[in-house]
C-alpha cells in the first residue's frame, strides 16, 4: 500500500515570499528620444513639437511606458515632460528612464507598503530563481525590511536555501533563592 504524498513545505511552517509575484503586470514599451533630434543629436524645438504631433501615441495605451534617450545627447528636462504630455492620455503608467530603473523604484515602493510585522516570529524563504527580471537591489531590500520582525530569513527554493539571517535567541536567568 502506498503512502499518500504529504506536502512538508506547507506543513514546515516556512512562509515563502516570492519578489516575482510583485513585478509589473503591464507590458513594458519604450519611447526613445533619439529619432526626433535633428541629426540624432541636437533638439530643435519647433521640429520636436511638429514631430511629436504626428505619431500617433494610441500605441501606447495600457502599457508602462520608459521615456529615455539612447545617445550621449543632452536633452533638457521639458523635453521629457512635454512627451509625457501627450502620453497622458494612453499610458497607464509613465517612467523617464530605463526598465531597470523602473524595476528599482517599482519594488522599492511595494517592499515599503509590504505589512512586515506580518512576517513577526516567521521562518522566511525569499524565493530565489524567478522568470522575470526582479532587480538584485529588491532582495536586499525586502530582508533589509523584514529582518526585525522575522524568526528566520533564508534564500532559494524550500528544498535547498541558503540560511541568511537567525534572531538570536533571548536567555532569561532563573534567579534561585535561598
Amino acid at each position: 500500500m502506498e503512502k499518500p504524498l504529504i506536502n512538508r513545505v506547507a506543513n514546515s511552517g516556512l512562509n515563502v515570499f516570492n519578489l516575482e509575484d510583485h513585478y509589473p503586470t503591464l507590458p513594458f514599451t519604450s519611447f526613445d528620444l533619439k529619432p526626433y533630434l535633428f541629426k540624432e543629436l541636437i533638439l530643435k524645438e519647433k521640429d520636436f513639437r511638429a514631430s511629436l504631433k504626428e505619431i500617433d501615441w494610441s500605441i501606447y495605451k495600457n502599457s508602462i511606458v520608459l521615456i529615455f534617450n539612447s545617445n550621449d545627447a543632452i536633452i533638457p528636462v521639458w523635453a521629457f515632460m512635454l512627451v509625457s504630455t501627450y502620453l497622458n492620455d494612453f499610458a497607464t503608467e509613465i517612467f523617464q528612464g530605463t526598465q531597470e530603473e523602473y524595476l528599482k523604484l517599482h519594488y522599492s515602493m511595494v517592499i515599503q507598503k509590504i505589512d512586515a510585522e506580518s512576517f513577526n516570529d516567521q521562518r522566511v524563504i525569499i524565493k530565489g530563481c524567478s522568470n522575470k527580471p526582479v532587480p538584485a537591489f529588491a532582495y536586499t531590500a525586502i530582508t533589509y525590511r523584514l529582518k526585525p520582525f522575522a524568526k528566520s530569513i533564508m534564500y532559494g527554493e524550500p528544498c535547498s536555501t541558503v540560511p541568511i539571517y537567525k534572531k538570536p535567541r533571548v536567555v532569561t536567568s532563573r534567579l534561585v533563592s535561598e
